[in-house]
Formats: structure tokens, sequence, C-alpha cells
């Protein structure tokens, strides 16, 4: 990801739908993390584009603090435009990648159980993430969190 692909990330985020202003905040704010320190080494970002070179999605993930080979995927989204083309399957297969190549153990992440996240979670189960723990009224009341997992090894 490159500063010029800024707006087109914040297009992305706010675009999707499912995000509330504290998120978009906080997916903003990484992708300023990232791209304002080259020094930082807690988040990764990569951005996919479509055959005109348009930024149709993106991805940021970075290894869990205290852990041995834990990785978090902290955002992926993809432009309304693009979805249901293979962008975010493409997205998470690099991610992957990264991960095994820094001999990562494992590919963690959160996300809601509210109904409108419903695309999402059957995404990640499409990819054979198994879902590993749910706290019930997590985000809010009715809202909960579900955890899901992709081991890599052992």
């Amino acid at each position: 990801m490159l500063p010029a692909d800024r707006a087109a990330v914040v297009d992305i985020v706010r675009s999707v739908g499912n995000f509330n202003p504290a998120e978009l905040d906080c997916a903003l704010e990484l992708v300023d993390v990232y791209l304002d320190n080259a020094q930082q080494n807690d988040y990764r970002f990569v951005v996919a584009e479509d055959a005109a070179g348009r930024v149709c999605g993106y991805a940021c993930w970075g290894p869990t603090p205290m852990t041995r080979g834990t990785h978090d995927l902290y955002w992926i989204a993809t432009h309304p435009e693009a979805q249901g083309r293979g962008v975010g399957h493409r997205l998470m297969r690099y991610v992957e990648d990264r991960v095994r190549e820094e001999n990562g153990r494992m590919l963690i992440i959160e996300t809601s159980a509210k109904q409108s996240y419903s695309r999402t979670v059957e995404f990640y189960r499409s990819l054979q993430y198994e879902e590993a723990s749910r706290i019930r009224d997590f985000y809010d009341v009715g809202d909960d969190k579900l955890v899901f997992v992709r081991r890599f090894s052992p």
C-alpha cells in the first residue's frame, strides 16, 4: 500500500456499509500509522487492484503481541462494485502466504455476529476458518464477537 492508495481505501471502508463511525476511525488510524511510520512493525497492508489499476480491496494484518507465530487479520474489505469477483479470496491467500513466510502458526480473525455481517462470516467459513469462540453481547447487547482461526502448523 502506498500513500496514493489512501483515498481509495477510505472510499472502500466507507462504501462497504458495515462499519460504524468508531470502526471507520480505527481502520483509518491503522492506515495512517502504516503510511506515516515506515519503521513500525505492527501492521502490514496490501491493496488489490482491478485490471485498470484501481484499488478495489485491501487487507491489514500483523503479528499478535506477546505470542509466537500468531497473527491477527485486522481489516479486509472489498469495494461493493468488486465484490463477488474473488478479490477477497486473493487478498486472504496473499495474507496467509505472508504469515507462513514469517513462520506464522495461525491467523486469528475477530468479527461481529450481527446479521449485517452474515456474508463476512460465510466468507471466512468458505476459506476453512474455524469458529474458535463466541462471546455473547461483546460489542453490544445482541452483537456477539466471533473469533475465527486458521492454523498453518502445530
